[in-house]
């Protein structure tokens, strides 16, 4: 996942990264002057740290505050002299000033975000609630400044390199969707909302991280975590101690619906306890309750889109992507919905034959689905997830795995950083050097789940690469893994090796990144185009050359058995059903609650999300959307509304482009330097579906996905 979050919270979409003030002109609109006060203030000046990294060795809580207020100040006085600037409008005094201001705004708020996300604490959750509606006023101020748009509106493109002229397009479709041709009234009204909504999803954001801590489960008797390996039964009992309950042992909750561990959990019981605990965890009528903030989220937004003209949400947020409209999004989740279902129909049967075999005596429920899928996956292929999860240690699936492909196909490679300072003991650092050896970015890696982390596993940046501003990437991974206890081996399964491959695909894309404006470099592009390098990445795991580098048993050092990697390539469209189905339907129910054009239709949480699930077909109770409405974070809080269906977009590019691939020689120098060529290295600075006719030859086609996916042959 791209960490959209981070860009949401930056004060304005076109104007979230600068590194130099802009110079005074002559306007009577003065800069504001630094508080003598704020010098020891990190974030007042340029990092002295490579590439700007920030200097985490010297931020303290108490620095974001003041840093705000100033940088507030500066940004809406810097703006203030461009839109009221008596010289005629030209790009480079309206949208290159726009792109150099905001200096101090922006390091403070970027490093925030970043930290509210990775490893917040109280004083931070207060001054995210505290500032979001600030921010979001602060954007209004500009995106709805009538003397900015007409400057902008007037700017000529003749005469401009094709990146600058993307860059005015990108201003004028920036300020439209914000509401710039609204009236003065209805700009009123939208200011209102923004800031509601602000406020709203901040909330939203600090009750479900709480709900997901309170959320785990403690368990007395280590019998009651049979099937768990003796480090992972360590582990718990670690965790359990750390929350104050010495003795027993805690299992914490993940970001999505199934939990890892139930597919080992041999007692039914327990693997009940703790798949309703995950379902629950944000609904139980406390002060973690989600319910009624959603419902207000959902009705605001309604009234933001309708506001701008729009008969629902998803229409105003759909515009500046590549499905363009609802009807097109939905078009796609069509295609895919039906063959999982279908799919996911026989997987019910076969993991019910099962249990009756074994005469269990019940029918098979969502928290029995993975454990009985994993049994029915070891009697088909022979294939048992305990005899893999040996040889992917997480260090050298990173450095042997990830590392090594990236350097086969792009000719990159990758130094171990350990001076550069971090903002928790977990994070690793490198150092990341193009194929001629000049060093391109700083790459941060935080692997392990923590109460005061988000769940889930994301991407961000630091900095942002910009030819304009002479910056160069600095990136960071966050993952969500169990730790392990201390002196133990951090073994994952196949899964999570296909996550952290994911994750590396967004930071290449930012590391490659070459653009000349901020505004519009690396992973700056739509939400259904930004997942495509990413899934694409993932394919990288299986590649024979690059699984037989890293995939080594972490104690006898052997390389894993061709026996088994068969096992795994044969096992590839296992559970494909279960998987696609709990995919879409959280991406169906997402766009149903986007695409209601009447609040009148809007009906309490869970009653709305039963009936979505009804309307399109996800009627197998055991299979769960893979994010319940009350936890959804992606949607109500992570900057992907009416997006969710992004990924299944961004796989139909990512399977037909892999195809491509391996028909043209697979893992080469060659392959690697075209697709970054066209896809990894335009950022925002072209049309992206050209780029991808660009790289391919042709138009998307589904079929790739659909066959990856075992649903035709």
């Amino acid at each position: 996942m791209k960490n959209i979050s981070s860009v949401l919270l930056i004060s304005a979409l076109a104007f979230n990264q600068s590194c130099t003030t802009m110079k005074q002109t002559d306007t009577q609109q003065e800069l504001p002057a630094p508080d003598p006060s704020l010098s020891s203030n990190p974030f007042m000046k340029k990092s002295k740290l490579q590439y700007e990294a920030p200097e985490f060795d010297k931020i303290k809580n108490e620095h974001f505050k003041p840093a705000f207020e100033f940088g507030l100040k500066q940004h809406a006085a810097e703006v203030e002299k461009i839109a009221n600037n008596p010289a005629s409008p030209t790009f480079e005094n309206t949208i290159v000033a726009l792109e150099k201001s905001g200096e101090v705004l922006r390091r403070a708020q970027i490093v925030f975000s970043n930290l509210t996300s990775a490893n917040t604490n109280p004083t931070l959750q207060a001054l995210d609630e505290e500032y979001a509606p600030i921010f979001a006023a602060h954007s209004d101020k500009i995106f709805l400044n009538e003397n900015l748009y007409k400057r902008i509106k007037s700017i000529k493109e003749d005469g401009l390199d094709s990146e600058s002229k993307r860059l005015v397009q990108y201003y004028k479709q920036n300020f439209e969707i914000a509401g710039a041709n609204l009236s003065a009234a209805d700009k009123e009204k939208l200011k209102q909302i923004n800031q509601e909504l602000a406020s709203l999803s901040t909330q939203y954001a600090n009750k479900l991280l709480e709900a997901r801590k309170q959320g785990g489960v403690f368990f007395s008797d280590a019998k009651e975590l049979d099937g768990l390996s003796a480090d992972e039964i360590a582990a718990a009992a670690a965790d359990a101690k750390t929350a104050g309950q010495p003795g027993k042992y805690l299992l914490a909750l993940q970001n999505t619906t199934q939990q890892p561990l139930l597919q080992n959990l041999k007692n039914r019981a327990t693997r009940e306890k703790l798949f309703k605990a995950s379902w629950t965890r944000a609904e139980k009528g406390d002060a973690n309750d989600t319910r009624e903030t959603i419902e207000k989220l959902a009705k605001l937004r309604l009234k933001k889109a309708q506001t701008l003209g729009k008969k629902n949400f998803a229409e105003w947020k759909l515009q500046d992507q590549m499905a363009k409209t609802p009807e097109a999004a939905i078009k796609l989740m069509n295609q895919i919905a039906t063959p999982a279902v279908e799919t996911a129909k026989r997987e019910a049967k076969d993991i019910q034959d099962l249990i009756d075999q074994q005469k269990g005596g019940f029918k098979v429920e969502p928290w029995d689905w993975n454990f009985y899928a994993e049994q029915v996956r070891k009697a088909k292929y022979d294939l048992d997830e305990s005899e893999i999860k040996p040889y992917f240690e997480i260090t050298t699936v990173l450095e042997k795995g990830v590392f090594f492909a990236a350097e086969k196909f792009y000719g990159l490679t990758f130094k171990k950083r350990t001076d550069l300072p971090v903002y928790h003991p977990d994070v690793v650092t490198y150092e990341v050097f193009d194929h001629d050896g000049k060093s391109i970015a700083i790459y941060y890696l935080d692997f392990y789940t923590r109460d005061s982390k988000n769940g889930g596993a994301w991407m961000s940046n630091f900095v942002e690469q910009s030819y304009l501003m002479g910056t160069k990437p600095v990136i960071v991974n966050c993952y969500n893994y169990q730790k392990p206890a201390p002196g133990k081996p951090s073994l994952i399964s196949f899964d999570d090796v296909s996550t952290i491959f994911h994750e590396f695909g967004h930071s290449i894309h930012g590391m490659f990144a070459s653009q000349k404006y901020p505004s519009l470099s690396g992973t700056n592009v739509p939400r259904d185009f930004v997942e495509f390098p990413s899934q694409i990445n993932e394919h990288w795991a299986l590649d024979p050359v690059v699984l037989k580098n890293y995939a080594v048993h972490y104690e006898t050092k052997q390389p894993i058995p061709q026996t088994l990697v068969e096992k795994i390539k044969k096992a590839a469209t296992f559970n494909q059903g279960y998987m696609t189905s709990e995919l879409v339907s959280a991406a169906a129910v997402d766009m149903d609650w986007h695409t209601v054009a009447n609040e009148g239709q809007f009906i309490p949480v869970l009653d709305f999300e039963k009936q979505s699930l009804t309307n399109h077909g996800f009627t197998l109770a055991t299979v769960p959307p893979r994010y319940h409405t009350p936890y959804f974070a992606h949607i109500w809080g992570g900057g992907y509304s009416a997006g969710y269906y992004a990924y299944l977009w961004s796989e139909t590019l990512d399977n037909d482009a892999w195809e491509w691939i391996k028909n043209n020689g697979g893992l080469t120098r060659e392959n690697g330097d075209r697709f970054r060529k066209y896809i990894l290295s335009v950022g925002n600075s072209v049309d992206l579906n050209q780029a991808f006719r660009d790289f391919t030859g042709h138009d998307p086609d589904i079929k790739p996905l659909l066959r990856n996916r075992g649903f035709i042959k």
